[in-house]
């Protein structure tokens, strides 16, 4: 199969297992392209893309710019926070004025869940989910899994905790769904009510307790405390949550097997994990974002191939 079964990237949930797998082979090889001198390739020279970022972001904005210049594509970078949106323009007539200038794809984060899936369905250019409120974060879950591929050698069978705020986090939901379909097992840990009520019906584990799902696990995926989603106090106070799921060097070494751990990005030190776990031999977190590059790439050169010109 060299073709994705999706014309768009809106959630890893329309994803087939072949499609991951076409994109981690298309990553490979682009992950060899930027490690050498010259980085770019003139793939996609006569494609446009806008990045549209309703929401702030440095690392995955920078990310996607990133992968398109280095794909040659020619890139509009389009802010809400300076824009239209403010006077009250609609998100279709902010894409409709973008699309007029002849862009072919869209990559776009949003607040609202949906918003890539709907936009999707009422334009002509491919759209790509940059994270859509607390929904899904498809390339941020393709990564995490890549890099558990490239450092294990294979995610199926592998046993993967997600810790911390499963509630507001599209990251584990887009995970959850890339995992599963790897062949992974999954637990998820943090407060009961950081948990999901619905949790159960992604056939995922639960587990409250760090130490015991730390035991289980062969990769720990912890996830940043998302305090500008919560409108309500879900624990006493960070330090109080550091305690309990806080992951530190001493908990690390005392586990007696060496697991692999992950971040998304941004690290509150000394909250999620400490600074001498993020910079340890066991930490992924820097490949993480080198691949991201890689798995960003690959996804939007999959998707301009099925661009009709």
């Amino acid at each position: 199969m060299n073709n994705l079964s999706v014309d768009h990237l809106t959630g890893i949930k329309d994803l087939t297992r072949e499609d991951i797998e076409l994109i981690f082979k298309t990553a490979d090889s682009f992950k060899e392209v930027i490690n050498r001198p010259i980085k770019k390739v003139p793939s996609l020279r006569d494609i446009t893309i806008a990045n549209l970022f309703f929401e702030n972001s440095t690392r995955t904005r920078l990310s996607f710019e990133l992968a398109e210049k280095r794909l040659s594509a020619d890139v509009v970078n389009f802010s809400a926070s300076s824009s239209s949106v403010k006077k009250g323009e609609t998100l279709i007539d902010t894409v409709n004025n973008i699309l007029s200038m002849k862009v072919d794809m869209v990559v776009m984060r949003h607040p609202n869940p949906g918003a890539a899936k709907f936009l999707s369905e009422r334009i002509t250019a491919k759209v790509v989910n940059a994270g859509d409120g607390t929904h899904e974060h498809p390339t941020q879950a393709l990564l995490d899994a890549f890099s558990i591929r490239e450092r294990l050698g294979s995610v199926e069978g592998k046993k993967v905790v997600i810790v911390g705020d499963i509630l507001h986090s599209r990251v584990a939901l887009s995970n959850i769904y890339c995992l599963q379909k790897l062949g992974a097992e999954v637990m998820v840990c943090g407060p009961t009510t950081l948990i999901p009520k619905y949790i159960h019906e992604l056939g995922v584990k639960v587990e409250h307790n760090l130490r015991s799902a730390l035991e289980w696990c062969d990769v720990a995926n912890m996830l940043r405390i998302q305090l500008e989603r919560q409108e309500i106090k879900y624990f006493p106070s960070l330090r109080e949550y550091s305690m309990q799921f806080g992951l530190n060097k001493e908990i690390l070494d005392s586990l007696g097997k060496e697991i692999i751990v992950m971040h998304p990005g941004p690290i509150n030190r000394g909250v999620e994990i400490t600074s001498d776990v993020a910079d340890s031999k066991q930490s992924i977190i820097l490949q993480q974002v080198e691949n991201g590059v890689a798995v960003r790439m690959a996804v939007i050169y999959l998707l301009a191939s099925k661009i009709e010109r």
